[in-house]
């Protein structure tokens, strides 16, 4: 059984190789990009345009809940470079370590 952590270390490594805006599509509703420090993870609008909705936070819980469909996901990734996440983190104020 794969370990959050671990999982963590294995998408972020993967999601560091693609370009900025890039996500990890995890599921139909889940998606995970590098925000140039961590992992931010959200989901994706239930209109079906593929738009990011709302951030959210992997907690025990949620990770209880979704470990398999990532470690399904982590057999074969796939990935959307979508515009509007770019445009979140060209906008983004400098990142300040501690804050």
């Amino acid at each position: 059984m794969m370990t959050r952590q671990r999982f963590e270390q294995q998408l972020a490594a993967l999601l560091q190789r693609w370009p900025v805006g890039t996500t990890a599509d995890l599921s139909d509703c889940i998606v995970a990009y590098w925000n140039g420090h961590q992992i931010t993870y959200a989901f994706l609008c239930d209109n079906e345009s593929g738009q990011v909705d709302e951030e959210f936070d992997v907690d025990d819980y949620v990770w209880d809940e979704c470990r398999p469909v990532f470690e399904e996901w982590l057999a074969e990734p796939t990935f959307t470079l979508r515009d509007e996440v770019k445009r979140w983190l060209a906008d983004a104020p400098p990142f300040e370590e501690g804050r």
